[in-house]
């Protein structure tokens, strides 16, 4: 430990933090340009070759070129996710036959508490809630 100082670690521990950065913007930039609707087959390809033949001012041009419409692709797929759980939510929980059992051979106490679990993370409003246990209840 006597051949590398204290200094040396924390200027280790700086680049390794900054080598993971780096990744997670390139990762990050090449799964949005995959997503993008907007750009053809031509224009995906171009910046590909841009972002992976000249990283550093690849990854800064597509950043100033599209990074608005990059945040906005970000919180579109977020709500079309939002949207695709809650309608899941809300079938699994439509779906109980008259027989008393659940969807999947499964009981009434467990599709209760099985919403009670998704109001209580959050997943689902008070409203929804109510009228999911209604519906599981009738």
């Amino acid at each position: 430990m006597d051949n590398y100082p204290l200094l040396n670690i924390f200027w280790t521990m700086l680049e390794l933090f900054l080598w993971i950065l780096w990744f997670f913007l390139l990762f990050k930039i090449i799964t949005d340009i995959f997503r993008s609707d907007d750009l053809g087959g031509w224009g995906k390809a171009g910046w590909l070759i841009l972002v992976i033949l000249i990283p550093l001012i690849g990854v800064l041009v597509y950043v100033i070129a599209r990074g608005r419409s990059m945040s906005e692709r970000d919180v579109a797929q977020a709500r079309k996710s939002e949207a695709a759980f809650k309608a899941y939510v809300r079938d699994a929980a439509g779906d109980a036959p008259p027989g008393g059992a659940g969807a999947g051979g499964r009981s009434h106490a467990d599709d209760l508490a099985k919403l009670a679990e998704l109001k209580a993370s959050g997943a689902i409003t008070d409203a929804e809630y109510q009228r999911a246990k209604d519906k599981v209840l009738a």
